[in-house]
């Protein structure tokens, strides 16, 4: 089993940024695809972004590509967002996952953290 814990969520104003760190731990993840989700009150969880741990291309949702990283610290064991240039629609609980590589669906979740951009 993979654990994923959330940090960094806040309230920030708009155009500022903000930085999540997922702990991963567990079992390695070295073949894990990473994801970052997020779900807006009334609205189904929605996918950011996503990367094989091991390495290679991050894969973005248009909604945010060009203000938000993903990276990871191999040495630590934590994924991060970098969010800049924050809008008041960022506004969600942001929630790290992890799957096997092969597998279709991520199946492992953090507890969220949540994020509030004012405008």
């Amino acid at each position: 089993q993979v654990q994923l814990v959330e940090s960094g969520g806040g309230l920030v104003q708009a155009g500022g940024s903000l930085r999540l760190s997922c702990a991963a731990s567990g079992r390695t993840v070295s073949n894990y695809v990473m994801g970052w989700f997020r779900q807006a009150p009334g609205k189904e969880r929605e996918f950011l972004a996503a990367r094989l741990w091991s390495g290679g291309d991050t894969s973005y949702a248009d909604a945010v590509k060009g203000r938000f990283t993903m990276s990871r610290d191999r040495v630590k064991n934590v994924v991060y967002l970098q969010m800049d240039s924050l809008k008041p629609d960022d506004k969600a609980v942001y929630y790290c996952a992890a799957k096997w590589r092969g597998d279709p669906k991520f199946d492992h979740w953090g507890q969220g953290t949540q994020v509030t951009v004012s405008s």
